[in-house]
């Protein structure tokens, strides 16, 4: 059996461009690590992503080895958090609290993810793989779209969600920004990226 969770969990990895839709996002598991800073210039953003990569595919041949199954590594996700909320439609980068994710399946058991991060690093001595961690998180109530274009565009859609759609719903907030990345931004042009943005809501 291979595992892809945007074919599996379509519903959550497929939302359309230009509205929000609810979901209900049900407990999941993650490859995690913290950090700090504007993604674009941080030197730890980029070795972050590069532990989370490198342990995802060991996590995944770790699986494979004890179950003969497979699944396919990511997408790169992210949680996104600040003193002020303000700061992302402002787009002050360098003020973010970020955790990035690699997505599992609910089959992946913590032994499996213990032998992948040991494998990953003895292959990549370099990164900071001591800090990956094993998340399970339950997100819940959310709204998403699907945002079509640069990052830095993203700004007025999450003003209109903040500001307006929230409370015409008579939501607030329930957990960090997160975002889902579908698009290589070292392969695809900006105007082409594809990216979730999430937000887990309650009622207010």
């Amino acid at each position: 059996m291979r595992y892809d969770l945007k074919r599996d969990l379509g519903a959550l990895y497929k939302p359309p461009s230009g509205r929000f839709v609810q979901v209900d996002v049900p407990e999941m598991q993650y490859l995690a690590i913290d950090g700090h800073g504007d993604p674009n210039t941080e030197p730890a953003y980029r070795a972050a992503v590069e532990a989370l990569y490198v342990s995802g595919y060991q996590v995944r041949s770790a699986f494979k080895k004890r179950t003969g199954s497979d699944f396919v590594v990511g997408p790169l996700e992210g949680l996104w958090s600040s003193e002020d909320p303000t700061t992302f439609v402002q787009g002050r980068k360098s003020d973010w609290d970020w955790t990035m994710l690699i997505p599992l399946p609910a089959p992946v058991t913590a032994e499996d993810v213990a032998a992948g991060l040991t494998a990953a690093s003895a292959k990549k001595p370099a990164a900071p793989i001591a800090q990956v961690t094993h998340l399970t998180m339950t997100e819940g109530l959310c709204l998403q779209t699907l945002h079509i274009g640069p990052y830095d565009d993203e700004a007025p859609i999450l003003a209109h969600l903040h500001d307006e759609l929230m409370p015409e719903l008579g939501f607030t907030w329930n957990g960090r920004h997160h975002e889902i990345y579908l698009g290589d931004p070292r392969r695809a042009a900006p105007e082409k990226l594809r990216t979730i943005l999430r937000q887990p809501v309650t009622p207010s």
